[in-house]
């Protein structure tokens, strides 16, 4: 019979601010909720959660929300007990204090680090290799996020609404979550343009000083056909249904990148940015497997989009095509969703490679 593994503690440093909260949240609830887990979720900055998890109190060094022991990591850490599992959270680096407790446990505590979401074929080859500690008795082991079976999957919890397919609507209704490096000016412009009516959700952060340094004073603007609309942060289920409700989603990082493609909705992504340019190998390996199944007018609509939001350069020459073949984006979509959804989910696929390292 496999091991139980009934605790499990996740730690996560924010970098992306909602990005890498947002995977680890995800995570650390869908293990409470669906598989009967102890979850101790570490991070460094609560205020980065509280937007997304409004029961979450971020003056609180410890609190449980849905479930899961929400817990502040601090500088002076001090480990009071080791987990079975224990999640290093995109190579976030264990408390060495932490780590001297797992070596000195009996058994060793399964030891994973979740890595970020990529679709480069090596990430397959790399999924659950062993990493041995180069001076204490520990083995950690790899976990890939990925598109196809031979990796870990993608979150995706068990009831998770696919999108219904949409009528052509009368206004044209849009998320803009992106970095302020994205050509914000030029995508006002185009929705500014349009023949019918546009409503632009804009959130708080990045985005909307984007869209205020483009526009000037303060929201809701009216430019043109487009109303732009700041919209305060919501909870990941409030935020997942206005992808669904949206005709097209700007997304970001990885969290909203995947819910994206789980909407069905048409989507542009903005990678997160690289100081080496490694982000448009990463833009490219994924951009190769999503055409996959397009006709080549197609996937080079969708590709020039995509290249253009993601170098900073104006997208006036791209947009009109990416509006044209909108419903053809929709409906391939529609598809990759549901070939998505037929794989292992991330967290199950987790909680199996756990219990397969005795």
């Amino acid at each position: 019979m496999p091991a139980m593994l009934l605790h499990w503690d996740i730690f996560c440093r924010v970098v992306d601010n909602y990005g890498d909260i947002g995977v680890c949240w995800r995570l650390a609830r869908q293990l409470a909720r669906e598989h009967g887990k102890a979850v101790r979720l570490w991070v460094d900055d609560l205020a980065s959660l509280a937007p997304i998890c409004p029961d979450c109190d971020a003056s609180l060094p410890v609190q449980k929300v849905q479930g899961v022991e929400i817990r502040r990591w601090p500088e002076d850490f001090v480990t009071d007990r080791v987990a079975e599992v224990v999640i290093e959270a995109f190579a976030c680096e264990l408390p060495p204090s932490y780590v001297a407790a797992m070596a000195a446990s009996t058994p060793k505590p399964r030891w994973i680090n979740l890595e970020y979401l990529t679709a480069e074929p090596w990430a397959e080859s790399c999924h659950g290799m062993a990493s041995p500690h180069p001076t204490l008795p520990l083995v950690k082991h790899f976990f890939f996020p990925g598109f196809s079976p031979s990796t870990g999957g993608l979150l995706r919890e068990i009831g998770l609404p696919l999108a219904a397919p949409q009528d052509q609507p009368e206004t044209l209704e849009i998320s803009l979550f992106c970095y302020d490096t994205a050509p914000v000016g030029s995508l006002l412009a185009a929705l500014a343009a349009n023949p019918h009516p546009v409503i632009c959700h804009v959130p708080p952060g990045k985005p909307l000083a984007a869209v205020t340094a483009a526009l000037g004073g303060h929201g809701p603007w009216q430019f043109g056909a487009a109303r732009i609309m700041p919209t305060p942060f919501q909870p990941l289920d409030d935020y997942d249904a206005l992808l669904r409700r949206c005709h097209i989603n700007f997304v970001r990082g990885e969290d909203s990148f995947v819910r994206a493609q789980w909407a069905g909705r048409p989507f542009v992504w903005q990678i997160y940015p690289q100081d080496d340019a490694a982000h448009h190998v990463k833009l490219e390996a994924f951009l190769e497997r999503y055409c996959a199944a397009m006709d080549n007018a197609l996937a080079s609509t969708v590709h020039s989009l995509f290249v253009a939001w993601n170098s900073g350069h104006d997208i006036a020459a791209f947009w009109p095509a990416f509006m044209a073949q909108n419903r053809e984006i929709a409906r391939h979509n529609t598809q990759w969703a549901g070939e998505l959804a037929g794989q292992t989910d991330l967290t199950t696929a987790l909680v199996n490679f756990a219990a397969a390292k005795v």
